[in-house]
């Protein structure tokens, strides 16, 4: 079975700022997971925000969602009540709109990873009590 994989703005902007100190393991990682890697727009609007002082960063994220490396795989609207249950049950984390949306597609998606830096998702559990399938350093 195919190991899907959702994306979190950390590695993705390791992988674009080489001077990232997660950088060659970003590009380790991305090496060995079949594209493409499911994310959210909420990721890539923090990522964009992340590299914008980096030559190329922006244009990069862009580039890797025209080439297919990247899918835009949720809908927010269609899931606005979980997002918000979600975020209520981890406000004292706090949980951000980009990891409620990894997190509920991670519910949509039961075979899924996320590849992640952030160590809330250690926290964050699917359908309140299933720990999440991690691919971190």
């Amino acid at each position: 079975m195919k190991r899907q994989v959702m994306l979190d703005a950390g590695p993705l902007v390791a992988l674009i700022d080489r001077n990232d100190r997660f950088h060659n393991w970003a590009k380790q990682e991305w090496s060995q997971i079949e594209h493409p890697l499911l994310t959210c727009e909420a990721v890539i609007t923090e990522s964009c925000f992340l590299v914008k002082t980096v030559y190329g960063g922006q244009a990069g994220i862009l580039s890797l969602l025209r080439k297919g490396v990247i899918k835009i795989a949720f809908r927010l609207e269609d899931e606005l009540r979980e997002i918000d249950e979600l975020m209520q049950r981890y406000q004292s984390v706090p949980m951000s709109l980009a990891d409620a949306c990894l997190v509920r597609m991670a519910e949509l998606n039961p075979a899924s990873e996320i590849l992640t830096l952030d160590s809330d998702f250690l926290i964050y559990r699917k359908f309140r009590s299933q720990p999440i399938s991690l691919i971190m350093p």
